[in-house]
């Protein structure tokens, strides 16, 4: 039971701590913020230590924040309340964690050497590096879900686009539309639309292809943008660039089926071909030794 007992204290004191350092950060972090804003630094006014030490603190986490909620973002999870605090919480927990470990016990750091060091790297594994495998896992997952999917849009674009409407109150029409069916698909388009609105279709339709890295997706931007600034057809365009993305699946599909021959080629070796042998060859080979 003392194993127990030292996980669920580990447990309580790092969440305890990790909450309590939150709401330090939070407070510096917002006080970093209105400064900035207010712009009270006007005066010369002499910084103590731990002053500066927040500030840097709170800006190298400010640098990070939008890293971070383009992570999560990219896995799915678009309530980014927490995304600000990842780093904080998940080193807070490995530090105090890593802490409780190195002390706690009743025989010494020496002879208890191999469990602690095994304690520390299973603590490691899943609290620094388990969150980041996760989200991107998720990532890719997402990507492929969205790239599945986008004959889908493509073709209701085509038919939003024949009815008379342009690109921008097609990807207006649609946000509302998808909300129902699909929320990663109606989060994309209202995220395109919003930097389309900001910057420019063109380069909202870059900064897609960066944040879904797939061959498909790199097509409907290509092909989009060529046919926007040539003035060509967009209603022909889409219908084609859906055609070829389904063929693409298509193969893709037919080649994974292709390969299920060969991969299911070593099971059957192992499973069945080998003890069949060996039920052939074993009462002759007992017979031999008898």
């Amino acid at each position: 039971m003392t194993g127990i007992y030292i996980v669920f204290y580990t447990l309580l004191i790092s969440v305890g701590a990790s909450i309590i350092l939150t709401g330090i950060y939070v407070s510096f972090y917002r006080r970093h913020r209105l400064r900035q804003v207010l712009d009270m630094n006007d005066a010369p006014v002499k910084k103590s230590a731990l002053s500066v030490a927040a500030s840097l603190i709170a800006s190298y986490f400010a640098g990070t924040n939008k890293a971070i909620e383009e992570k999560f973002i990219g896995a799915g999870f678009y309530d980014i309340a927490l995304a600000p605090y990842y780093f904080l919480i998940k080193y807070t927990v490995c530090g105090v964690g890593t802490l409780i470990i190195l002390f706690s016990g009743d025989t010494s750091f020496s002879e208890a050497a191999t469990s602690k060091v095994i304690s520390l790297s299973i603590l490691v594994i899943a609290v620094v590096i388990v969150p980041d495998l996760y989200l991107d896992m998720r990532r890719r997952a997402l990507s492929a879900k969205l790239t599945r999917k986008l004959p889908y849009l493509l073709d209701l674009m085509g038919v939003c686009v024949q009815t008379g409407m342009t690109i921008e109150t097609t990807l207006f029409y649609l946000t509302s539309e998808m909300t129902a069916f699909d929320r990663d698909m109606a989060y994309m388009l209202k995220r395109l639309r919003d930097r389309a609105q900001t910057v420019g279709l063109e380069k909202a339709l870059r900064e897609l292809y960066e944040r879904v890295p797939a061959p498909e997706m790199r097509s409907f931007v290509m092909t989009l943008s060529q046919s926007m600034q040539h003035g060509t057809s967009i209603y022909g365009v889409l219908s084609t660039l859906a055609k070829d993305i389904r063929e693409i699946q298509l193969l893709s599909l037919e080649e994974k089926a292709g390969k299920l021959a060969s991969k299911m080629s070593v099971p059957l070796i192992i499973f069945i071909m080998m003890p069949i042998v060996i039920l052939i060859t074993t009462p002759g080979i007992m017979r031999m030794l008898g």
